[in-house]
C-alpha cells in the first residue's frame, strides 16, 4: 500500500499528468463533436447505411487515446529523464513490484479519465443529435451501457500499455513516436496491403479489433464486441510482460 501512494504522488505531482488528463478529455469530446456536426443539417433518410449514433459520438478517441497512451509512458520516462528512477530503486529494490505500482495507479488514473471522456463525448454528441432531429441513442437503448463501457476499457487498456511502453524504449520521443504507429499508421495503412495480410490487420489488428467492442450496429469486416476487447486485452498483456522482462534485466 505505501508503494501504491508513493507512485501515486510520483504521478499526480507531475504537472504533464494533469495535463495530458485534461487534453484527453478536451480533445476526446470536441473531436467527437466536430466529427457529427457536418451531419446536423441532413435529414434522417440522408444519414450513412447502418448508422450507429454510439459509436459515432466516440470518434474523438482517434486523438484521445494518444494523449492516454502517453500519460502512461510518461509514467515512466519522466523518472529515467530525470535519474529518478536509480533513487526509486534503492528505494524498492524488486524492479517487478515498482512497475507493476505503476501500472495500478495508471490504470486508476486512465480508468477515471476515460470514463469521463466517453461519458462526456456520448452525452454532447447526443444532446446535439436530437436538437438536430436526427437519430440518437440513450442508456436504455440495447447495447449502449455495453458500448460505453467497453469504450471506457479499450481506453484504460491503451493507458496500461503505454506504461510497458514507456519500460521498453524509456524516452517520451520514442515512446510517443511508437504510439502513434500503433494507433494510427498501422490501422490507417495496414487494411491497404494486399491479400489476407491487408484482411488480418482490417479484423485483428489489437487497436482496430479493440475499436469494434464500442460499436452498437455490427459493421461487416469487423470482430464481434466481445472478442475485439479480447484481443486487445491480450495484447496489451503481452506488451505489459514484456515490459516487465526487459525492466528487470535491463541496466538503469
Amino acid at each position: 500500500m505505501n508503494l501504491l501512494r508513493s507512485e501515486w504522488t510520483k504521478l499526480r505531482s507531475v504537472r504533464s499528468t494533469w495535463i495530458a488528463a485534461l487534453s484527453a478529455v478536451a480533445a476526446g469530446v470536441a473531436l467527437s463533436v466536430l466529427g457529427v456536426s457536418d451531419l446536423l443539417g441532413t435529414s434522417p433518410a440522408e444519414l450513412p447505411q447502418g448508422w450507429d449514433p454510439t459509436a459515432e459520438s466516440l470518434k474523438g478517441f482517434l486523438f484521445a487515446q494518444l494523449v492516454i497512451g502517453m500519460l502512461g509512458a510518461l509514467s515512466v520516462t519522466a523518472e529515467h529523464g530525470t535519474g529518478m528512477i536509480g533513487t526509486s530503486l534503492v528505494f524498492v529494490p524488486s524492479r517487478s513490484r515498482l512497475l507493476a505500482a505503476k501500472g495500478v495507479v495508471v490504470t486508476g488514473v486512465t480508468l477515471l479519465v476515460s470514463l469521463v471522456t466517453t461519458v462526456l463525448s456520448f452525452t454532447a454528441v447526443q444532446v446535439m443529435l436530437g436538437s438536430a432531429g436526427l437519430p440518437a441513442a440513450g442508456l436504455g437503448d440495447p447495447g449502449v451501457v455495453r458500448a460505453l463501457a467497453a469504450g471506457t476499457l479499450y481506453l484504460t487498456l491503451i493507458g496500461l500499455a503505454g506504461v510497458a511502453i514507456g519500460s521498453l524504449v524509456r524516452s517520451a520521443t520514442q515512446s510517443l513516436a511508437v504510439l502513434v504507429g500503433a494507433l494510427l499508421l498501422v490501422p490507417a495503412l495496414g487494411p491497404g496491403l494486399p491479400g489476407a495480410l491487408g484482411d488480418w490487420f482490417a479484423r485483428f489488428w489489437p487497436i482496430t479489433a479493440g475499436q469494434a467492442s464500442y460499436a452498437v450496429v455490427p459493421v461487416d469486416g469487423t470482430l464481434a464486441p466481445g472478442a475485439g476487447i479480447l484481443i486487445l486485452a491480450v495484447a496489451a498483456a503481452g506488451v505489459t510482460a514484456a515490459g516487465h522482462v526487459v525492466f528487470r534485466l535491463r541496466d538503469i
